[in-house]
């Protein structure tokens, strides 16, 4: 790796190893060395929600993160099954990230249990990056007893890949230079933005390694993928200039609608869903965001308010997705005769599309039709006006909601 003075960032992606569980097993040595999982309470197999973190114990048995707790069940009843002390945990992580940040002041919290530090800087002090990135590790280990697997890269998105190829407790390092090569050989759903359905298209094109999308013709991969085939392309290629961002970053975004009289027509709700959904989709592309958790909130006569959330397992901002899933919620839910004050759709666990906050790394599932449809109609609002175009499921109705 190069010294401080030479052109190359060096990156460091920073995983703490199965972080909750992690944490009760350090805290309470009966667990250890046994399958532990945190999320939902499974009920014998009849519970609902979902794995938050599993041991590596646990991973054993097929039991991952997001995976339903009536499934992790079934694979081992036997495992310890724990609700989690989320509060317990952050404090656990702003630990963590106070010796982070004695590595580098330039520092890029991605979740609880992750983060970004660019060390290029730090160099002159601690030496090589390896020998940095082995200090930090032991200091994690020495002070609160946990294990972090560490990826060395020039840039963020090679260094989350690093990060996860020795897991535990591992460390990886890509040299300046052989990001391509060091890519090539991993397996296609390595590669940020390739989940099931775009790996499946890649598949049909006979890609099977990153290497071979960093081999096929551009060109030919935006006929198939539209603006998303370039950028896997630049990505497969070892590009990535983005920077590690110290600034806070936007977590949710949401868009409701009052009615000036409570209503209890579900066709006006409905359609007033749509509206909302539409304009939030377009909102959300225009900042270039996307996002997992999509939460239809609902306010009934008297101010009684609730809310219904669904996590996906890829990152979305079309307006077919939010209005389906939020009007499937809004008919699921038991009015029971009451009124309708309001109704919002929000969105979380944000992953921008482009710029800083593309960090995730999970996959964003495009649904191509949809959102070349979504691009066509941004475009021409911009260019006539917003009532210049609008979509064909907001017209018809009966009811006109208020805005």
């Amino acid at each position: 790796m190069p010294s401080a003075s030479a052109k190359a960032r060096v990156i460091l992606h920073v995983d703490m190893d199965a972080f909750f569980a992690a944490i009760e097993q350090r805290d309470h040595p009966e667990y250890r060395g046994r399958p532990v999982v945190i999320g939902a309470d499974p009920q014998q197999g009849r519970g609902r929600g979902v794995v938050a973190t599993a041991s590596y114990e646990a991973r054993e048995y097929g039991i991952h993160s997001a995976l339903p707790i009536s499934q992790a069940w079934r694979r081992c009843p036997h495992a310890v099954f724990l609700r989690g002390n989320h509060r317990y945990y952050r404090e656990v992580s702003a630990q963590v990230m106070d010796i982070l940040s004695t590595f580098s002041p330039v520092i890029q919290k991605i979740s609880i249990d992750e983060a970004f530090l660019d060390v290029t800087g730090s160099l002159r002090l601690f030496g090589s990056p390896e020998h940095l990135a082995r200090t930090l590790k032991q200091k994690i280990r020495d002070e609160c007893d946990l294990t972090a697997s560490v990826g060395i890269a020039a840039n963020k998105f090679i260094a989350k890949i690093a990060s996860d190829l020795e897991k535990p407790d591992g460390l990886t390092i890509c040299p300046p230079g052989q990001e391509r090569a060091f890519l090539a050989p991993l397996p296609i759903r390595k590669l940020w933005g390739v989940g099931a359905k775009t790996a499946a298209r890649l598949e049909a094109l006979g890609l099977k390694t990153i290497g071979e999308i960093a081999d096929y013709p551009v060109k030919g991969l935006i006929d198939r993928l539209g603006a998303w085939g370039y950028q896997l392309h630049q990505l497969a290629r070892g590009i990535d200039n983005r920077p590690v961002a110290t600034r806070s970053l936007r977590k949710s975004i949401s868009e409701e609608t009052t009615y000036l009289e409570d209503v209890d027509d579900d066709s006006l709700v409905e359609h007033t869903l749509f509206t909302i959904a539409d304009r939030l989709s377009r909102t959300m592309r225009r900042k270039g965001l996307k996002g997992r958790t999509i939460t239809l909130k609902i306010r009934f006569e008297g101010f009684e308010t609730h809310t219904r959330s669904r996590t996906l397992s890829d990152f979305i901002n079309d307006a077919d997705t939010l209005r389906a899933i939020t009007v499937s919620q809004y008919r699921s839910f038991q009015r029971q005769g009451r009124k309708v004050r309001l109704v919002g759709i929000g969105v979380s666990q944000l992953n921008t599309v482009f710029g800083e906050q593309m960090s995730l790394f999970d996959a964003p599932e495009e649904n191509p039709t949809s959102e070349r449809l979504d691009a066509l109609l941004d475009e021409l609002k911009r260019k006539f006006g917003e009532d210049a175009v609008t979509r064909g499921s907001l017209l018809g109705g009966k009811h006109k909601p208020p805005h």
